[in-house]
């Protein structure tokens, strides 16, 4: 596969096979995104890779927690700004709606879109799960550099035949993680990322992209 297809087909599958993920493969890929590039080599990530037992305790206390109606735990950082300007606030309304509309879910219905969204603590049934920490002295720049470390894991996972789904979901259940996997106190807790081999039956609707120039302005001939 390469880089132009790893790319394009990257995708966040919410449906996941019930097939392990060999160790050795999330080694390979996990060894060579270290060389993604951060700011003068800083390499800010702090990764955990979850499977089996561990990853399964996980998901059950998630799942206790969203079965007690327990509230998210109190956000360690933004992940969308309170008043979402244009044009982010319609591509954002866009995503929801094909999301959910995909699902059969109609906007007004929130329970429904609540259950769709608790799927996420399940890792839609991904049996590996990455979770990625950032120091929380660390400034924008670094947390730039773990986005291109995070894209470049999915990218090499596809390579693998593997797919992924990022998930800043977990962030809100931030502190259930850190009973799991107790990272050190001065490490904050970014987002997940549920991995495995795609589930063939799950349907999946792909959201679109802007156009060219709505992005990119060239500056020169």
């Amino acid at each position: 596969m390469d880089v132009y297809e790893a790319v394009m087909s990257r995708r966040a599958v919410r449906g996941f096979a019930d097939q392990p993920v060999p160790k050795e493969m999330l080694e390979r890929v996990l060894s060579a995104a270290a060389w993604a590039p951060s700011g003068s080599n800083l390499q800010p990530w702090h990764t955990y890779v979850l499977t089996g037992a561990p990853l399964a305790e996980l998901k059950k206390r998630s799942g206790e927690r969203l079965a007690a109606g327990d509230p998210w735990d109190e956000p360690e950082y933004e992940q969308y700004p309170p008043a979402l300007k244009s044009p982010y606030r319609e591509r954002r309304s866009a995503f929801g709606e094909q999301r959910y509309g995909a699902l059969g879910i109609a906007r007004e219905d929130l329970e429904a879109r609540q259950r769709a969204a608790a799927a996420n603590w399940e890792c839609f049934g991904a049996p590996a799960a990455l979770f990625c920490y950032i120091d929380r002295d660390l400034g924008r720049p670094q947390w730039s550099d773990v986005g291109m470390y995070l894209q470049t894991v999915m990218l090499l996972l596809r390579a693998e035949g593997l797919h992924s789904c990022p998930q800043m979901a977990w962030a809100k259940f931030h502190r259930t993680v850190a009973e799991v996997l107790s990272p050190p106190d001065g490490l904050m807790l970014f987002c997940g990322m549920s991995i495995g081999f795609e589930d063939r039956t799950v349907e999946h609707a792909r959201t679109g992209r802007a156009p060219l120039g709505e992005t990119v302005t060239f500056v020169g001939s």
